[in-house]
């Protein structure tokens, strides 16, 4: 039976997948910030609910410590925690900037280290590491978020060559809008009401979001596509979840920068 270490489990993506890994018979190490929000996920068969908050690094390392004890194996291990920061640049703090950071690159290297020398001892595992189509698309006042699926897509891309040789695989999965609760505290909305030359900006991007998210994906959608990045044997690296994830992508590709920029700015127009 295959055990999967998933960080940011209390709910949305990460919760569908905790359920869905269970369903098929597998040990889950279900990590968040307070577990006592994870109490639905503790009451199945297979399951540790236990603390892990990614920008602390003795709770990554307890969490491991206590997932190896009961399972005695991490096969995989999903990167899922994160937020998104949105607003202009000058509004955010230095420290509202490393916090960004902090949480969805630095805290996703930290818990992959935590987890690698487990791993490089049985040479197998599998890492699986939640990026977006924000990872290679971008919309107004993404900077700091958009700066760490980027990120996320490059060190993911670059860990791959490293990894390989030892018998770990590594998987991107780059949903689009999803049905969760990005939009509430996993949101960080910063906007200074004296940066009165970015409003229209703001305006633009409430515009936008309203057009592409008519019809997100649901978390199971996501945990479905999660389960294929794992269970899929061959060499691919990316992988899209959700309608939109497909299309949106697509249409990056097949366009150079300033036909797709430019389509994205009519999409912010009245």
């Amino acid at each position: 039976m295959k055990t999967i270490l998933i960080t940011g489990a209390s709910s949305g993506i990460g919760k569908a997948t905790a359920l869905r890994f269970q369903s098929e018979g597998c040990n889950v190490i279900a990590t968040m910030r307070d577990p006592s929000a994870g109490g639905d996920l503790a009451a199945l068969d297979n399951v540790l609910v236990t603390r892990l908050d990614v920008t602390d690094a003795g709770s990554i390392a307890a969490a491991v410590t206590d997932g190896l004890s009961r399972f005695g194996a991490i096969d995989v291990l999903l990167n899922n925690a994160g937020y998104g920061a949105y607003g202009p640049l000058e509004a955010f703090s230095a420290e509202r900037i490393r916090r960004q950071f902090d949480t969805n690159v630095i805290g996703l290297l930290e818990v992959t280290k935590a987890v690698l020398p487990h791993m490089r001892s049985n040479q197998s595992g599998t890492i699986v590491n939640v990026s977006s189509i924000g990872g290679q698309i971008t919309f107004p006042l993404g900077t700091l978020y958009h700066g760490t699926k980027f990120a996320v897509e490059g060190l993911s891309e670059a860990l791959h060559y490293e990894l390989e040789p030892l018998g770990i695989r590594v998987r991107i999965v780059e949903p689009g809008m999803v049905r969760t609760d990005f939009g509430g505290r996993s949101f960080d909305f910063a906007m200074d009401e004296t940066l009165t030359d970015y409003a229209p900006t703001a305006e633009a991007m409430g515009r936008l979001f309203g057009k592409l998210a008519t019809d997100p994906s649901a978390p199971e959608i996501v945990a479905g596509v999660i389960w294929q990045a794992v269970t899929e044997t061959g060499d691919r690296l990316r992988f899209r979840a959700g309608a939109d994830a497909h299309a949106l992508l697509d249409d990056r590709k097949a366009k150079d920068d300033a036909a797709f920029i430019g389509g994205l700015k009519e999409l912010m127009k009245d």
